[in-house]
């Protein structure tokens, strides 16, 4: 199961139900398991943002409708087309960013350790990327390689409807290991008018009307000085959307039979290990719910990566995987956009957290072999044979039924057998897409309004590319 509603989040989730209750149009911030890291930490490296540069490539085609805007750099000429400051794009079969000539160096504070360590850097920034449908929320995502002594920062800044201009905010500081920083994201983040919760750039009050038009995002990649280490980025990439507010959705129609294999695991049956890690497994639902769909792709985890694992321990691969998606400032394992990063760590594979509008998203994609994980929350008779309620859990949609109900690989079993779940289409569907629910106490919270982690081959085939394309991602 996710953690109980995190600080970060239930602040956000107090603002977005009072916006509900006075009659707000927009979506409630979604409440699930995003691990959130707090604390101002120092600022990001110097120097002034450079002009802005029209985005010109076009975003992939949506459906009709589709109040979600992805966009994702990961091409040579995408790189090329963005100011770069002492990094260099490098081209072959995965074009990507790594550092050049450094633009120099900078001092970076870990709030988690109180170390302060002196750090060669480069940045770049992106074109400004006008929304298709200007934006309530925005989320951030990466694939990129930290090897030992380096590690990146995301940071997003955009421009509201209003014509007025948003401060850079930070979206999170990554690094695969945990030795050189504590990976974290960056709490107390407002100007009034929008904050960043954890992973999740905010409008403040939707009823307002109010809404981010554009954006861009600038990354930073660090290095120990005097190394010629390099991180490494082969995507970058934000969705933005305006999810209607709505307590239930359209039904959708049955279009698809089929389920893909998937690795099953429990978090369950890891309660209790490694408790600075949120507390151990019982919480460990977003980090369970990856190791599934990177061992779907072929990824393993190799004995001297799981040495430091109690070998009592059964499937130490979800211990690793907590471990390394761990939110130092959150305090727990579920950040979205750190669960990408960390399937992306696994060679061939990239990861893009974004938002899907219907369950025939979910059939296009599992028709191209394509499993993705979902995050939901509801109470306990809202969806039958789950045996729990959650203020916010991910299971991973591995198929459907001939009556086209949703086969899930829930890691919320008492055992690795009993993972796999039939649950009801029309239940579910509501219960993941809605924006707006009741808790036990009759509370009127947020709901995730069709989040989901996608993870699949950094060279997909061509039915696989299509199927992407469908639901807004290339």
């Amino acid at each position: 199961m996710s953690r109980a509603e995190q600080p970060s989040r239930r602040t956000v989730l107090a603002v977005a139900v009072a916006a509900a209750v006075t009659g707000g149009a927009g979506p409630a911030v979604a409440a699930t398991t995003p691990d959130t890291t707090a604390g101002t930490a120092p600022d990001a490296a110097p120097g002034t943002p450079p002009d802005a540069v029209t985005d010109s490539a076009a975003t992939p085609a949506h459906t009709p409708a589709r109040d979600v805007d992805y966009r994702a750099w990961i091409t040579y000429t995408d790189w090329r087309g963005g100011t770069a400051k002492g990094a260099r794009v490098v081209a072959g079969t995965r074009p990507g960013l790594e550092i050049g000539a450094p633009a120099g160096t900078t001092e970076y504070t870990d709030p988690h350790t109180g170390r302060t360590a002196a750090w060669e850097y480069a940045t770049w920034t992106s074109p400004v990327h006008r929304l298709s449908a200007p934006a309530t929320e925005a989320i951030a995502s990466w694939s990129a390689r930290t090897p030992a002594g380096t590690w990146l920062q995301v940071e997003l800044t955009g421009t509201y409807s209003d014509g007025t201009n948003t401060p850079w905010y930070v979206m999170g500081r990554w690094a695969a290991g945990d030795q050189d920083i504590k990976r974290t994201s960056v709490d107390d983040q407002t100007d009034g008018k929008s904050t960043v919760w954890t992973d999740t750039f905010a409008i403040d009050d939707p009823a307002t009307g109010l809404r981010l038009a554009s954006y861009r995002l600038r990354l930073t990649l660090y290095r120990k000085p005097g190394t010629k280490l390099t991180p490494t980025v082969w995507r970058l990439g934000a969705m933005g959307s305006d999810v209607p507010d709505r307590f239930t959705v359209p039904a959708s129609v049955p279009g698809l039979a089929h389920e893909l294999l998937v690795p099953r695991y429990s978090q369950e049956i890891h309660a209790g290990q490694y408790p600075e890690y949120d507390n151990g497994g019982e919480a460990w639902c977003s980090p369970t719910s990856s190791q599934m769909i990177v061992e779907y792709w072929g990824g393993r985890l190799t004995p001297e990566q799981l040495t430091w694992v109690d070998p009592s321990y059964a499937d130490p691969q979800v211990c690793h995987a907590a471990r390394f998606t761990y939110d130092h400032q959150y305090a727990g394992c579920g950040n979205w956009p750190f669960n990408a990063a960390y399937a992306a760590t696994f060679k061939g594979l990239q990861g893009v957290v974004t938002r899907l509008g219907s369950l025939t998203d979910l059939e296009t994609l599992i028709a191209a072999g394509v499993p993705a994980i979902t995050s939901q929350s509801f109470l306990k008779e809202e969806l039958t044979g789950a045996g729990y309620g959650t203020s916010g859990h991910l299971m991973t949609v591995i198929g459907f039924t001939a009556d086209g109900d949703v086969i899930a690989n829930d890691p919320a079993a008492p055992s690795d057998e009993a993972v796999r779940r039939v649950y009801k289409r029309r239940e579910w569907e509501n219960i993941w897409l809605r924006t707006k629910r009741y808790n036990a106490s009759g509370k009127v919270v947020s709901g995730t309004g069709g989040v989901c982690y996608l993870y699949f081959p950094a060279h997909p085939t061509a039915r696989q590319r299509r199927a992407l394309a469908a639901v807004g991602v290339r």
